[in-house]
């Protein structure tokens, strides 16, 4: 578990501004639906094929698609049996909400450097390093936060607990932040009373400040994780990005 400090520094800098969309082998045959506050347009699928021009493994999806998730999660059906905070010491005021198929939320970003030791997530360059993540690969080693995007999920309290809807170590996820979506894993867990946390990896390829000590964003950034999923093995980028294109595109659908 990792601790969490009691401020975040506001990330700066330009936003980059291009990424890259899965290849569309990634999504299932599912028939676009009528237009309406979350389908692709025209002018969506001729942004998203300027991206696919761009595109590498396992890198965040296209605008269209971040626009049509956050359509989908603008309600909140409350599933929590409290709030939660975005730092220790702030308000209490995240909800986890919920619908058939997904839990999201919606919160800040702290950089998890936490795992295996890498160049850029180490006792050297994060204060708050652990060696250890909650859920491990498929040979026994713990996560690499600099190579996969993850996120954290609280561990489980009285507010609320992963377990009993249908979310574990290695259920896909999405996280959106503006224009771009990444897909992700459960990777790790962090203290019942805070939410909003995902790997260097995760932040990285969102164009968040990836910095352990002073990156991350005070808001903006949406966390949706798939019922009854699982990502294997954990550590697979490439699988986490197909399972979670398609999980995605099953929860647009969903009426």
């Amino acid at each position: 578990m990792r601790t969490r400090r009691t401020a975040l520094a506001v990330a700066g800098g330009a936003v980059l501004l291009a990424v890259a969309a899965l290849p569309a082998a990634a999504l299932p045959a599912v028939a676009p639906p009528e237009p309406g506050p979350w389908s692709y347009r025209t002018a969506d699928l001729a942004e998203d094929d300027r991206w696919a021009e761009e595109r590498e493994e396992g890198t965040a999806a296209a605008p269209a698609e971040a626009r049509a998730l956050l359509a989908k999660v603008q309600r909140c059906r409350q599933i929590s049996k409290g709030k939660y905070r975005k730092d220790a010491g702030a308000r209490a005021d995240i909800p986890v909400c919920g619908t058939d198929g997904a839990v999201f939320w919606k919160a800040d970003m702290d950089i998890d450097c936490d795992g295996v030791p890498t160049a850029k997530c180490n006792s050297r360059t994060d204060p708050w390093f652990h060696a250890t993540t909650a859920f491990r690969q498929s040979d026994g080693r713990h996560l690499n936060a600099e190579k996969l995007p993850f996120i954290v999920v609280p561990a489980p309290s009285r507010i609320w607990d992963y377990r009993a809807h249908g979310i574990r170590g290695g259920s896909a996820a999405a996280v959106i932040y503006r224009d771009r979506v990444q897909y992700a894993v459960v990777g790790d867990t962090g203290p019942t009373t805070v939410i909003g946390e995902a790997s260097y990896a995760a932040a990285k390829a969102l164009g968040i400040d990836p910095d352990p000590r002073g990156g991350g964003v005070p808001s903006g950034v949406t966390y949706i994780v798939f019922k009854n999923t699982r990502v294997s093995p954990i550590e697979d980028r490439a699988e986490a990005a197909r399972v979670g294109a398609a999980m995605a595109a099953g929860f647009l659908a969903d009426e």
